[in-house]
């Protein structure tokens, strides 16, 4: 069977090396036998995926991403055009979408993660007080929500875009939900998500700002579709007392965990997070290469899942050994 390559985005300061960003996984692809490409991250974004992946060679049959966020569809016109060069991502476009937007996952995951209501959106337009009653009512209509969209919160602004003390009280719902929207611009995704608060146990790291941000990660844009690889921050849980939630991250492939640590927020936060429920969730999924982030309840209940992601497009945390990781994914 052909092994597969895997691509990363191009550094757009010289077209024929990795981003620096990516830099390190792909010296550890190579010393690992396996072979990468390069793709215009910024040319994809921009609708251009033909032109984007013009550096991949024709016939270069099975092929893993590990980049920036794209949209579910910028990713669909990016697998496209990759079919049409005679190669072939091992993550498909509606399976892009189902890990990689809340509305395509949480049907699994339901009753493992925060409960969840939303409201699809066609662009940077808050829904109305009718559209935000009826989700609020979904999740009971009292008690404290976050707001986020398909992909992403704003917790950093967390009074101002992201946190609801209490969804019975529907103008302040809305007035943080436009808000929210507000910033997000043209970067949000997919709609409007409200999500049960939960408390989760505090690392005592100070919350400075998103998961994996660098400046790579800062030249990449706004929070969105383009910004850090990875969930920017533990959903559902507070950083109001300065801290993060104790938080792992667990890469899957084919229903298996094939690296489990730190969310990237703390990478040197020791985790060991009980997955007894969550191989089977996985596997329903049926997405090939995934990523679940776990949290720890602060009343010592459990683990939950607060996120689940695309595992092409999911931070590592720094310092992490990855070389399991990435010879897993060209021995797929």
């Amino acid at each position: 069977m052909p092994v597969p390559a895997i691509i990363f985005p191009a550094d757009p300061l010289n077209p024929r090396r990795p981003d620096p960003h990516f830099a390190w996984e792909a010296r550890m692809l190579r010393e690992l036998g396996g072979e990468h490409h390069l793709v215009d991250h910024d040319g994809l974004l921009a609708g251009r995926a033909d032109e984007a992946v013009r550096r991949v060679p024709r016939d270069s049959g099975p092929l893993w991403y590990r980049g920036w966020m794209l949209p579910s569809a910028r990713y669909a016109d990016f697998a496209a055009a990759l079919t049409a060069r005679g190669g072939n991502l091992l993550t498909s476009a509606p399976g892009y979408a189902a890990a990689h937007e809340l509305p395509g996952w949480y049907g699994v995951f339901e009753g493992a993660t925060p409960a969840s209501a939303w409201i699809p959106s066609d662009g940077a337009v808050p829904p109305g007080p009718a559209e935000l009653a009826e989700a609020a009512a979904r999740l009971g209509g009292h008690g404290p929500a976050i707001v986020k969209d398909y992909v992403k919160s704003r917790k950093h602004e967390w009074l101002e875009a992201c946190y609801v003390p209490e969804l019975a009280d529907l103008t302040a719902v809305g007035r943080v939900v436009e808000r929210f929207v507000e910033l997000q611009g043209e970067f949000l995704a997919g709609g409007v998500v409200l999500r049960r608060y939960e408390e989760f146990e505090g690392a005592g790291v100070p919350a400075e700002g998103p998961a994996g941000t660098s400046d790579a990660a800062a030249r990449r844009g706004a929070a969105g579709a383009v910004g850090p690889i990875g969930p920017e921050y533990t959903d559902c849980g507070a950083p109001e007392n300065g801290g993060r939630a104790v938080e792992a991250r667990v890469w899957w492939l084919d229903g298996r965990p094939v690296l489990v640590g730190p969310h990237p927020d703390a990478p040197r936060r020791a985790v060991e997070p009980d997955l007894t429920d969550v191989p089977a969730l996985v596997r329903r999924l049926g997405c090939r290469f995934v990523t679940t982030d776990l949290a720890s309840r602060a009343d010592g209940s459990g683990w939950r899942v607060v996120e689940v992601g695309d595992g092409q497009v999911s931070e590592l945390p720094r310092g992490i050994d990855a070389s399991g990781l990435l010879a897993s994914l060209i021995a797929a």
